[in-house]
């Protein structure tokens, strides 16, 4: 039986759901506002996060959250946080494009214990517990088994922001599509990670992402068989923002050919 916390998350993911999905034929009414340069957020990603944070917090007042719009809130000093992204792919959504989620992850004592990706356009939901298995409408799913980079499908996300290296991007980019079968950019890192647990991606690398960008498919991609890890091969993700996963063989063969492009391009890009 799913844990009773599992079954609240999938409760606020299924109410952000409902209110972005009301939204996406009107997308031209919203109010919508710039973070910084290319990172938006509309009244919808404030709805939606609202519905969640009310929904987790009614059933668990004594928790702490950090969410996307919002930032930390809740009873910070709790052991229990909940991390939240309302709208994963909130450019998606604004353009029209179908392929955006909710994201909810839940950590106890700073180590990840749930996880819900909920995609609105098709209503597939994925799930996860740590020691439990990973779930896609309550099918257990697995990493695809590919163990080498030969015919391999790849997810990534591209930078975008101005804080971001885009040549070292690029560098990592190059040094992966040789053997490969192919690299999909679709725009939500929450279902990226997803689709990687369930084996639609052989693997996923992205730079500069958030918590909550990634804390729920990080710990889908773990139930489900696979390995996340940072680009330094640790399990610094979540701080750093730059991460890999996969299968743990292909997860390896992924580290070694960012790592090699990163040395090379941090020697050609070092002042002299």
């Amino acid at each position: 039986m799913p844990h009773p916390m599992l079954n609240i998350a999938v409760r606020a993911a299924r109410a952000a759901g409902s209110i972005i999905s009301r939204s996406h034929h009107r997308v031209n009414d919203l109010t919508i506002e710039s973070k910084r340069r290319n990172d938006y957020v509309s009244d919808v990603d404030r709805q939606a996060e609202g519905a969640i944070i009310d929904t987790l917090l009614r059933a668990y007042p004594d928790h702490g959250i950090l969410a996307e719009e919002s930032g930390a809130g809740g009873h910070e000093g709790s052991d229990y946080r909940w991390i939240i992204d309302p709208l994963d792919g909130t450019t998606n959504f604004l353009h029209g494009i179908p392929h955006y989620a909710v994201s909810i992850a839940l950590e106890y004592q700073g180590r990840l214990e749930l996880g819900v990706v909920y995609n609105p356009v098709n209503q597939e939901l994925f799930t996860a517990e740590r020691g439990g298995g990973a779930f896609l409408d309550n099918r257990r799913i697995r990493v695809a088994p590919r163990k080498g980079l030969e015919g391999a499908l790849l997810g990534t996300g591209i930078p975008f922001r101005d804080d971001q290296n885009l040549e070292r991007y690029i560098a990592t980019l190059r040094a992966l599509h040789g053997p490969i079968a192919g690299i999909r950019r679709p725009g939500s890192a929450a279902l990226d990670l997803a689709w990687v647990a369930c084996g639609r991606f052989d693997g996923f690398w992205e730079f500069g992402l958030k918590p909550w960008d990634m804390a729920a498919g990080v710990l889908l991609i773990r139930e489900a068989g696979g390995v996340v890890i940072d680009t330094q091969g640790g399990d610094g993700y979540l701080a750093s923002g730059n991460l890999i996963g996969a299968n743990p063989k292909l997860t390896h063969v992924m580290l070694q050919a960012i790592s090699k492009a990163e040395k090379e391009y941090e020697s050609v890009s070092r002042p002299s």
